[in-house]
């Protein structure tokens, strides 16, 4: 999956918002100020998603681009590669998965509004 279509696919979720914290060249992604995806898009683009933690060594043991996250907790976290070693729609519903998971942990009402928008809907891989 190329950075520009993560970008697309991240921003497509209710109320996200891109920011850059810590500088050019690192974009998060946000739901009511909570990161559920952060993204370099340099020579070798990656994403770091939210994950179950068992969910997340299933993955790690399914495909070669998919490792601890990078300067993030090694047990919620996930960096995909963005090199074709994991599948585009492989790479949306880890996506899905990171936002929800984060939406789970908003204030109720947050939680509630943008999890009813967002229903059992994904981006599509086009």
């Amino acid at each position: 999956m190329k950075p520009t279509r993560f970008i697309d696919a991240a921003l497509w979720f209710p109320e996200a918002v891109e920011t850059e914290p810590f500088g050019p060249g690192t974009l998060v992604y946000k739901v009511c100020d909570r990161m559920f995806a952060l993204l370099w898009a340099g020579d070798d683009p990656a994403a770091n998603l939210k994950c179950d933690p068992l969910h997340a060594l299933e993955l790690r043991d399914r495909f070669t681009g998919v490792t601890p996250g990078y300067h993030m907790n090694k047990d919620h976290w996930n960096t995909v590669a963005l090199d074709g070693t994991v599948p585009g729609d492989e790479v949306l519903e880890m996506l899905r998965d990171s936002y929800v998971l984060v939406a789970r942990g908003l204030r109720r009402a947050d939680r509630e509004r943008v999890l009813a928008v967002l229903g059992d809907d994904l981006p599509e891989s086009g």
